[in-house]
């Protein structure tokens, strides 16, 4: 009885303790992805911006795609950015009226909140920019069928911001 006690409570803390790994790789491979992704937006070393820009544009896009959509897209994601993705997520009955891609550019100010006129500067120019490079840099995760089951999730107008840059 007490060998199967303490075997169970070895295979606990063995479980534990892998976990600990899992969340600590997690940790690491998030850094490299925000490190790479910061480069590639050309935001010198400013993570934090960074950060909430990718935040805004995943958060706005799951605002606008069907839920089982998002629930496909958000199952290729790495871990890290699935945090990312469902972070604050609640079901709406209503979805935002995003039909042109300013309407969808204004969403994505609206969810980066306070620091959108430092992070976008309210230069339509520069924050289209941004989810061009968003999406571009998604597609090393996301399947080229599931880009394009977004797209066609999407109103016509916002087609061709998945879809200019699907083949990336």
């Amino acid at each position: 009885m007490a060998t199967k006690r303490f075997s169970s409570i070895l295979l606990l803390i063995l479980k534990i303790h892998i976990m600990a790994l899992n969340f600590n790789l997690y940790a690491k491979e998030g850094n490299t992805f925000l490190k790479e992704y910061t480069k590639e937006m050309n935001l010198g070393n400013d993570r934090d911006k960074a950060g909430r820009i990718l935040t805004a544009i995943l958060h706005a896009l799951r605002d606008i795609i069907p839920p089982q959509e998002s629930l496909q897209f958000m199952a290729q994601l790495p871990m890290f950015l699935k945090g990312v993705f469902v972070h604050g997520w609640a079901l709406r009955k209503e979805k935002p009226k995003v039909k042109r891609m300013a309407d969808f550019i204004e969403l994505v100010r609206k969810h980066d909140g306070v620091a959108a006129i430092n992070d976008f500067e309210y230069n339509d120019e520069v924050a289209e920019r941004y989810i061009d490079t968003t999406f571009i840099y998604l597609r090393r995760y996301i399947s080229l069928g599931e880009m394009e089951d977004i797209r066609d999730s999407l109103p016509k107008d916002l087609k061709s911001m998945v879809y200019s840059n699907i083949m990336f």
